[in-house]
């Protein structure tokens, strides 16, 4: 395959900052690899004129905003645009001044007068995004790292907050065509463990982009990028970390070559199934998130299966029950987490419920497996989850898991048993 002729990357990495405390070397090593992959023939197929990097003193204001305004010029309606940020960013909470900011080298954050006039402010670079006539636009910010566990850096003057929200990203997805991936929630830090080499993040992020993505036709898609970075990253971090993902997109766009363009066909059971479970809990209850990422997808993943949760299969522009569906479709069973918050989740409780009818109405199967992680009312569970033959299995602490969860591996390891003889 051909290197990617009409694919442009913007990368920038900034640590020894002039009037902020400094940032780590693994975010200037962050930006160093990501340009490496993209830009060599053999691996993401960019053609190395068509790719920008600014490290450190390079990365100044004035020379941020001319690089952005030379990628619009560069690219036309067919062309793909990436653009790498790994900085800090900062926000402003009140005042004349208030909004979000990307801060180059030369960024005085020492109030918010000198923080608005010398850093670019999200409307800014709102309007550099959308000069770019490019319909596949790529922003990922690897932005708030921290120099260890548990040790964020904390640059700013007290007037300042660190780091992006959500609402920032948002406010980013100016047309069609626009994808925003950021290493972590606005409430979390994005980061970087001792001694090793790039953060948590770009570390899965690099890992796909070098080959560990799969794709059937040699092209790194961003779903596909996206699907197997998210997951990765959060288990890493014990569920500490959290990327988000933000589009305005009508397609799964390519963003690079597969190293140079070879294929990788999606990795299948022997029965055809992607994942061997599918999780279903209450996403928006975070004593619920914790509990998945701490004490069952660890122990599911040791064992050697396969686990997909939403994000793995929610794509956008597409509705959230048919995307669930087919993530459900493509794992062998699937589990249900039972807790206080899941009674009142109407999202999960129709989820569960549409995992029972396709195992009954198209597989002729028991395909959901319940676990109870706390004690609640079980009949307030919906009848199809209350029968006899959903019974629970108990992973109660403190003495249950020890029992259930091998019980769980070992259901999750064969067939769903039938409803009646095939």
């Amino acid at each position: 395959m051909t290197p990617l002729p009409s694919a442009h990357a913007l990368l920038a990495g900034i640590a020894a900052y002039q009037h902020v405390s400094p940032l780590p070397a693994t975010v200037l090593n962050d930006a160093r690899a990501v340009y490496d992959v993209l830009a060599a023939p053999e691996r993401g197929g960019y053609a190395r004129d068509h790719v920008t990097l600014l490290l450190d003193g390079a990365a100044t204001t004035a020379a941020l905003r001319q690089a952005l305004a030379d990628l619009a010029q560069r690219c036309d309606a067919d062309a793909t645009a990436l653009i790498y940020l790994s900085c800090h960013g900062a926000r402003i909470e009140q005042g004349p001044q208030a909004g979000q900011y990307l801060l180059p080298v030369d960024a005085d954050a020492s109030s918010p007068q000198a923080l608005a006039a010398t850093a670019i402010s999200g409307a800014e670079f709102t309007d550099a995004l959308r000069a770019i006539p490019a319909r596949k636009v790529v922003v990922i910010f690897d932005c708030c790292h921290a120099g260890g566990i548990g040790q964020p850096k904390d640059a700013l003057a007290p007037a300042l907050q660190a780091g992006l929200t959500e609402r920032y990203y948002e406010a980013l997805l100016a047309g069609r065509g626009r994808v925003i991936l950021a290493s972590s929630r606005s409430d979390e830090f994005s980061y970087a463990l001792a001694g090793a080499p790039n953060s948590v993040f770009t570390t899965h992020l690099l890992a796909g982009l070098r080959g560990d993505v799969a794709a059937d036709d040699g092209l790194i898609r961003i779903f596909d990028l996206f699907e197997y970075l998210q997951p990765r990253v959060t288990a890493a971090m014990n569920g500490r970390q959290h990327p988000v993902f933000k589009a305005e997109i009508e397609e799964n766009f390519p963003v690079a070559l597969r190293l140079g363009g070879q294929a990788k066909a999606v990795a299948r059971a022997a029965d055809g199934y992607l994942y061997d479970a599918y999780l279903i809990y209450a996403e928006k209850s975070e004593r619920d998130r914790e509990w998945v990422w701490r004490n069952l997808i660890p122990p599911l993943e040791d064992a050697g299966l396969r686990v997909a949760i939403s994000a793995d299969v929610l794509q956008a522009g597409v509705a959230r029950v048919a995307t669930v569906q087919r993530g459900m479709q493509q794992a062998r069973r699937t589990v249900v987490v039972l807790s206080q918050a899941f009674l009142s989740d109407a999202m999960a409780t129709f989820e569960a419920v549409l995992a029972q009818t396709i195992g009954i109405d198209l597989e002729n199967a028991w395909r959901v497996v319940p676990v109870l992680t706390e004690a609640i009312d079980q009949s307030r569970l919906p009848y199809t989850l209350a029968s006899p033959m959903a019974e629970p299995i108990d992973l109660v602490a403190p003495l249950r898991p020890a029992y259930g969860l091998p019980r769980l591996v070992r259901a999750l390891q064969g067939p769903p048993p039938a409803i009646l003889p095939r």
